[in-house]
């Protein structure tokens, strides 16, 4: 009884080792799902921190509703400092910023005003799920 625990123990460590190596060696992939105006400046240094611990994630951002106001051209927090200037040092370290069409029509916003650093997409809902079901991304909502 004494050997079979053992052996039992040594088996489960074996796995967990090769689970271990395995997950090592994946891509890390990120969404970062932002609907709300509130902080962006928070969540776009949640990103910076998310990059300085783990450089080689891919991350994408996706913004609907009231969260794609950070990156309409101008745009600034509450101590004016410009958000577009955060963005791009964020695109320069490979992150993608996406926008939801349907907000921008329901919204009226002309696509013209968004930074060049935006990519627009049909959905941003439906762009969430498409990087969480098709192309296994993890999902963060800052």
């Amino acid at each position: 009884m004494k050997i079979a625990r053992s052996l039992l123990a040594v088996l489960v460590l074996a796995f967990a080792s090769c689970v271990t190596a395995v997950a090592a060696d994946r891509e890390e992939k990120v969404v970062y799902h932002m609907n709300e105006a509130a902080n962006p400046m928070a969540a776009l240094n949640n990103i910076r921190n998310h990059l300085n611990a783990s450089p080689k994630a891919k991350i994408v951002v996706v913004t609907h509703g009231p969260g794609i106001d950070f990156l309409l051209d101008g745009a600034m927090d509450k101590n004016g400092n410009p958000y577009d200037a955060v963005v791009q040092e964020l695109v320069n370290r490979q992150v993608q910023f996406r926008v939801c069409n349907n907000t921008l029509e329901t919204r009226r916003i002309d696509r013209k005003r968004l930074i060049p650093e935006a990519t627009i997409v049909p959905s941003g809902v439906a762009e969430v799920s498409r990087l969480q079901v098709q192309e296994g991304y993890a999902y963060i909502k800052p």
